[in-house]
């Protein structure tokens, strides 16, 4: 149960990690300030098996039209995904990745805008970076060195993935431990070392709570970690990065009103002070965080 004992009692035994100071560093051609003040990730997918309706676009004019839109609401970077994480969805190869993502990374980041691509693709990285992509928000540790070497030749900056697994498309079952960070602190610790040593300088980690873990499948069961995550988050900061999330949406607790639960989740990792919200939501995270004082 969520109450204000429970708040109490996580920053109670937790006191040392509230005051922890995070990096903070710019990303992208408006030079978008990141670590210290909140900052907003809009979402575009141009895969049709993406299961969030709204942040679909199949075409690259309409890609471009939702990013630009995304961005007038608030958002200070833009997260393009070509291929869908849902365990069913098609597998795409790079040259198919690329040719959904490339036009619209182009254009974008030609307005000034900050892209992020999610991948787990050492070519689609290193093609979108060239492009003008910013960030590369990475889904899988199997190829990461050379991943993080491509970030750090174009001054970009990553977003470290938590992923049991190679990647979001091969996981393997989640380690359920009660208190969820000495797990979380463990992986991002290694995967932090690895990306200072190629030369990475700007970092995000980002505990992976909406990916689809087939031993976490019960929707009651997933949401309890991920509310308990969310409110620990500030003891990652101790690592010395901020921290992203993407906002899930919980779908078999909210059902029609789906879309309202990504601002609920928006207020649990404010309380656990993340740095960036990745939402398909946009309007409605910056309404909860504007009204949180905290935006």
């Amino acid at each position: 149960m969520l109450n204000l004992e429970t708040l109490v009692e996580i920053a109670n035994q937790n006191q040392g990690d509230l005051s922890s100071e995070v990096a903070e560093f710019s990303v992208g051609p408006g030079k978008v300030q990141a670590g210290k003040d909140p900052r907003l990730m809009g979402v575009i997918n141009l895969s049709a098996d993406s299961w969030y309706r709204e942040s679909i676009c199949l075409d690259t004019e309409s890609a471009i039209e939702r990013g630009k839109a995304l961005h007038a609401q608030g958002a200070s970077i833009i997260d393009i995904g070509a291929e869908s994480t849902l365990p069913e969805a098609q597998v795409l190869n790079a040259a198919s990745q690329l040719e959904r993502v490339l036009p619209v990374v182009e254009v974008l980041a030609g307005l000034g805008i900050a892209v992020s691509i999610e991948t787990y693709d050492v070519e689609v990285a290193r093609q979108c970076l060239k492009a003008g992509a910013s960030v590369i928000n990475l889904t899988g540790m199997g190829n990461s060195s050379a991943i993080y070497s491509e970030v750090a030749s174009a001054d970009a900056a990553v977003i470290i993935c938590f992923v049991q697994g190679k990647n979001v498309r091969q996981v393997e079952d989640l380690k359920l431990e009660e208190d969820p960070l000495p797990v979380l602190e463990d992986y991002f610790s290694r995967e932090i070392k690895k990306a200072k040593a190629e030369g990475v300088e700007k970092i995000f980690i980002d505990p992976g709570l909406g990916f689809y873990y087939a031993n976490l499948n019960d929707g009651e069961k997933r949401v309890k970690r991920q509310m308990s995550v969310f409110l620990n988050t500030f003891r990652l900061r101790k690592l010395g990065w901020p921290v992203c999330h993407a906002l899930p949406h919980a779908a078999e607790i909210f059902q029609e009103e789906v879309r309202s639960a990504e601002p609920f989740f928006a207020v649990l990792a404010s309380l656990g002070k993340a740095s960036l919200f990745r939402t398909h939501e946009v309007s409605r995270v910056k309404a909860v965080l504007d009204t949180l004082g905290v935006y």
